[in-house]
């Protein structure tokens, strides 16, 4: 298994990431956490070690701020609603793993949290390259027009006791044009906190990611 820390440089800034490639993988999945999260989230870093012992899955794990950028954002709150520069930033990161001798032949899919599921929306919507899609807990609608734009099949999970969210994915859904599914954890929160809710969305996402990476 190859692992390590890599620096992604970008045309305006350089951001931090854990890539993780087992051998003979076939397919990476690039993480987009949300607001106020990390690449060091501990529920992004189980769904991923899951991703990689069941399906033999890369994962890259990125911020796609930087530290002082977060610093920002912790203050002002005005970094982690801007989709559209999330996207982009995602779509940059996309294209460093296209170029890296070690991940350019993989297939490649988004794991998008809250409003990283929004940022990896927009970022297939805007890619054709992109083979599946994943959001946990998402916020589809912050995705926009991007929607309907989307080729990647995309899997929604959102929890059964997160009503709000639930209904915001219930309406992405109708909007979605390509191959497209949702999938409801009865009794999870926002932040699958309840026993097994994580482990399902673990599961959820590596069969879906295995079916089409």
């Amino acid at each position: 298994m190859d692992e390590g820390l890599v620096k992604i440089p970008l045309k305006d800034a350089t951001l931090t990431g854990n890539l993780v490639i087992p051998k003979d993988a076939t397919g990476l999945v690039i993480f987009a956490h949300g607001s106020g999260s990390s690449r060091l989230s501990r529920r992004n870093k189980a769904v991923a070690q899951y991703l990689r012992d069941e399906g033999g899955l890369g994962t890259l794990l990125i911020d796609l701020l930087t530290k002082e950028e977060e610093a920002l954002d912790d203050q002002t709150r005005e970094l982690r609603f801007k989709i559209p520069f999330l996207a982009q930033r995602l779509s940059q990161i996309t294209d460093w793993v296209r170029k890296e001798p070690k991940t350019k032949d993989l297939s490649i899919g988004y794991f998008g949290a809250s409003t990283g599921a929004a940022a990896a929306l927009v970022a297939a919507a805007e890619r054709r390259d992109i083979d599946a899609v994943v959001s946990r807990g998402g916020r589809p609608d912050l995705a926009g027009e991007s929607l309907v734009k989307v080729v990647a099949p995309t899997l929604l999970i959102v929890g059964g006791d997160d009503p709000e969210v639930l209904e915001l994915n219930q309406e992405a859904l109708d909007l979605i044009k390509t191959t497209k599914d949702l999938m409801v954890i009865p009794g999870a929160t926002h932040l699958f906190e309840e026993t097994g809710a994580l482990e399902d969305v673990a599961n959820f996402a590596e069969k879906w990611f295995s079916r089409f990476l």
